[in-house]
């Protein structure tokens, strides 16, 4: 691995149950609330978050579909049970069944997306019922990519993994004691039978995550990219997904008709008598 994606994993463990810790706890409430797939990310988050709250303060739910692969389930329940955490498995079948008895012919996009939206006021609800913030469980690669539905997975109230790459993810997973089987699994949304994210996407996370580094974090161009390696195929195609998924990374564009306009001008309320 390329040292710029080497992590310093106890101080960066520190930092983020910090941040989940005082962002949770500056909006007034103690809990947190995250959807656990048995995947790496939301494995991580997990950890972090009762590291950060208190296992009994954090609450997870499991939302499979009838196609999911029960070593999802398999695996989320090994996570909560390892850490203690409230755990809830809530089947989404019926729900995403009745909406998509209208549009049979509706693509494996479609039905991936409203599974993603599905689970996500799902999360949102519990979040209403025990008095918790939604944890995000998007890494940095995700976002960048756009690998993720908006309002969906990507959603939440505030996200710790969210500026930190996949290989990070991996890395910091193992220092934090999460499962063997959890970390070294393939990378899936899990949204049909066989799905994996690398085979999806054309390329694994590692070789992405290297090229992303130079050129989001060290703002290399195009030339500089084909200087250090990278073939012309693969800058453009991952350029274009950045490029193409901005959208899904801010909130939404509000026009601009007064001084001082939500989340352009006006942007600190929160932290007002603090």
């Amino acid at each position: 691995m390329m040292a710029g994606l080497t992590v310093n994993a106890e101080l960066l463990r520190r930092v983020l149950v910090g941040f989940i810790r005082e962002e949770v706890q500056k909006i007034g409430v103690r809990r947190a609330v995250l959807g656990l797939s048995g995947g790496i990310d939301s494995a991580l988050v997990a950890y972090l978050a009762a590291e950060a709250l208190g296992a009994e303060n954090v609450y997870a739910c499991t939302m499979p579909y009838r196609t999911s692969n029960p070593e999802s389930e398999a695996h989320a329940r090994l996570i909560a049970e390892d850490l203690g955490i409230n755990y809830q498995v809530i089947e989404i079948t019926p729900m995403i069944d009745a909406y998509f008895q209208q549009f049979p012919d509706a693509s494996n996009m479609r039905r991936g997306n409203k599974m993603a939206r599905e689970r996500m006021t799902i999360l949102y609800d519990h979040s209403a019922a025990h008095g918790a913030l939604v944890l995000g469980t998007s890494n940095k690669t995700e976002l960048l990519l756009g690998y993720g539905t908006l309002f969906g997975d990507m959603a939440s109230a505030l996200n710790a993994i969210g500026d930190i790459y996949k290989t990070q993810v991996w890395q910091l997973s193992e220092a934090m004691g999460v499962p063997r089987e959890v970390i070294e699994k393939k990378p899936s949304a899990d949204l049909w039978a066989g799905q994996t994210d690398e085979q999806e996407l054309g390329f694994t996370y590692r070789e992405v995550d290297e090229l992303l580094y130079w050129m989001v974090d060290h703002r290399c161009n195009r030339h500089e990219l084909l200087d250090k390696g990278f073939a012309a195929t693969f800058i453009d195609t991952v350029s274009a997904k950045v490029q193409n998924s901005h959208f899904k990374r801010r909130m939404p564009v509000i026009a601009k008709v007064s001084n001082r306009t939500i989340d352009r001008d006006f942007r600190y309320s929160r932290d007002w008598g603090k």
